[in-house]
């Protein structure tokens, strides 16, 4: 006789209540019915949301032991969750189906430390010699992982090269691995991501994720304490560090020394390292020529806006994740009208099921519309460096060839200087970028550009003219 659902599930409970407390099972086992066996996919129903937090947050390791004990390594388990809640769809009691994430918290990772023998007490990070086993708290949050970071054209050359990293941390070419992008595309979430995926290839392994002001504030205690080697042992420790928003070290010369050296000895060690900056090496400011040749030493990664279809699979995900349904129509409008990043797309969709819950209203396109009106209206219309050089051209009668060429007449340059102070100001673009679409030069070129026009601004008043207007211009689009 083949296995059903029923029996697999009878076999898991058996093995479930013989390592729980007899009260924990009633309460959180006993309610839970069978609802499917698909292969190696085993559907079971639960009473609510709040029942399959509970089970995922602290029986997930004990359930993926009895289901694989049943039905093998690849085995897997989803929930089917009943959700009381009125919805758009007008029914009173619907069901969800949730994979199970198969995560379990990221226990602290056990390091050789020196410290003293008669020491009772570990103060981490920062150590004096002598040896003794420490733990290390990998700083991860374990639900930023690569299931629910949504691929799209915008962010797959990052995320093939995370993945790749996570692999073989440190044995690929892409060490250190720099990932820059706008505000809330998915940069903190992406290097989380590799530092999870990492673990559990090489569990063997010490991971730490660190942001830059974590980081500076550590040091500037450790110097404070002469503990300043120890700070530096600490990080010479870890096998994978992924230190978050790294440009802001850039004001911070005693740290960028200190971080430099790390920097080398993880290197030479073969050690990972991952890195996330809201721009490109060479656009960050006041950090040393020796730090930026080594950001640039493995694979530089861009985070882009979402396109389209990217911004509704992640609308579509958000909405399984959370049981929540809600009409195409809706789905589609929040998708094409809410285009800055994904923070605020998934803000959004929080927003109108806030509404709908507290005014007690059905989830409709009308209702989205005016609930969305603030978000829509205040988000400016992107502005490309294409239609900043059309304007200025315009402005100035001159052919958009000419300000694309070498000459170097005195009102083409101009024209070109505006372009780019206007590009750096409206856009995203980093300052190489600018400089490769406006006549092909280089980021060098850009910063001088800014520069001058800032400088002439403050000097000449039918300079200032030029800029006022074409200021109006270009932010009315």
């Amino acid at each position: 006789m083949g296995k059903t659902a029923e029996t697999v599930w009878e076999n898991c409970l058996k093995f479930v209540s013989d390592n729980i407390q007899e009260q924990a099972f009633k309460t959180w086992f006993s309610p839970i019915r069978p609802v499917k066996l698909n292969k190696n996919i085993l559907t079971i129903q639960v009473p609510s949301k709040f029942f399959y937090e509970w089970l995922e947050e602290h029986y997930v390791k004990l359930l993926k032991i009895a289901l694989q004990k049943e039905l093998g390594k690849d085995a897997k388990l989803v929930y089917s969750i009943v959700m009381d809640q009125k919805v758009s769809s007008g029914k009173d009691k619907y069901t969800v189906n949730i994979p199970s994430t198969n995560r379990e918290k990221i226990k602290p990772q056990e390091v050789d430390a020196p410290l003293p023998i008669d020491s009772t007490k570990v103060k981490n990070p920062f150590i004096i010699p002598g040896l003794q086993k420490i733990k290390i708290d990998s700083q991860l949050n374990v639900n930023y992982n690569f299931g629910n970071f949504i691929e799209g054209e915008s962010n797959r050359l990052a995320r093939s090269a995370g993945k790749a990293v996570a692999k073989r941390p440190g044995g690929t070419a892409f060490n250190p691995l720099f990932i820059y992008g706008g505000v809330g595309l998915g940069k903190t979430h992406l290097a989380h991501a590799i530092g999870l995926e990492a673990k559990e290839y090489h569990p063997d392994k010490t991971v730490l994720y660190v942001s830059t002001d974590k980081f500076v504030q550590q040091f500037t205690d450790a110097a404070r304490n002469n503990n300043r080697n120890d700070f530096i042992h600490f990080y010479q420790m870890i096998d994978i560090l992924i230190i978050d928003d790294i440009h802001f070290l850039s004001s911070k010369k005693a740290t960028k020394d200190v971080f430099f050296n790390i920097f080398n000895d993880l290197q030479q060690k073969g050690k990972q390292i991952i890195l996330t900056s809201d721009k490109p090496p060479v656009d960050i400011q006041d950090i040393e020529q020796r730090l930026i040749s080594r950001f640039k030493w493995g694979l530089s990664a861009d985070l882009q806006l979402p396109d389209y279809d990217t911004r509704l699979a992640i609308l579509k995900h958000k909405m399984e994740k959370d049981g929540i349904e809600l009409p195409e129509d809706v789905v589609n409008y929040i998708a094409k009208n809410i285009k800055t990043n994904i923070r605020e797309l998934e803000g959004c969709l929080n927003s109108i099921i806030a509404q709908s819950t507290l005014n007690k209203k059905e989830i409709t396109l009308e209702l989205t519309k005016k609930t969305l009106s603030n978000f829509i209206s205040n988000t400016r219309k992107e502005i490309s460096i294409d239609y900043i050089q059309r304007v200025v051209c315009d402005y100035f009668k001159i052919p958009i060839e000419e300000v694309q060429s070498k000459t170097r007449k005195r009102d083409i340059v101009q024209a070109r200087q505006l372009a780019m102070y206007f590009a750096k100001k409206y856009t995203k673009a980093s300052l190489a970028s600018i400089g490769s679409q406006i006549g092909k030069r280089d980021h060098a070129t850009v910063l001088h550009a800014c520069k001058t026009v800032k400088n002439l601004s403050e000097t000449d008043k039918i300079f200032r003219g030029y800029v006022e207007d074409l200021n109006r211009k270009i932010g009315s689009e």
